[in-house]
């Protein structure tokens, strides 16, 4: 089993992308119970992650959210359960978890496979400044 703290959520992240990037600075600046730690995906922990759930990364290459007792989400899920531990308004957007996930992921995945080309990409994981180190698990 992964150690991580008992209270903490890991959100597993493409650290080249651009956009996914500055998606985990804005859940920084908005995790209003400092919930969660991160980790790239190009890191050894995810890769662990990964083989151990069995994850398909052809077809799940975004944003991953683990949770100790409960196991990984991912794409559309995991970005709503995201949501849900972030400050108010941006929790409110958990309510489209009601929508069906087929739904929910089309939209997601339209934008993952177009994330590169409207955002760019980066030739390495960003390397936090030593205030966020503490929030970022390799």
């Amino acid at each position: 089993m992964i150690e991580i703290p008992e209270h903490k959520e890991l959100i597993l992240f493409d650290g080249v992308c651009n956009l996914c990037d500055s998606s985990i600075q804005f859940i920084i600046k908005h995790d209003k119970h400092n919930t969660f730690l991160f980790t790239p995906l190009q890191s050894e922990l995810s890769q662990s992650i990964i083989e151990q759930f069995g994850i398909d990364t052809q077809k799940i290459d975004s944003i991953i959210l683990f949770r100790k007792n409960e196991g990984v989400f991912y794409k559309s899920t995991a970005a709503l359960k995201i949501a849900s531990k972030l400050k108010f308004p941006i929790n409110i957007l958990a309510s489209f978890i009601i929508l069906p996930k087929f739904i929910r992921d089309t939209v997601y995945d339209f934008i993952a496979r177009n994330r590169y080309t409207w955002f760019g990409k980066k030739e390495s994981c960003m390397i936090p400044t030593p205030e966020l180190k503490a929030k970022f698990i390799e």
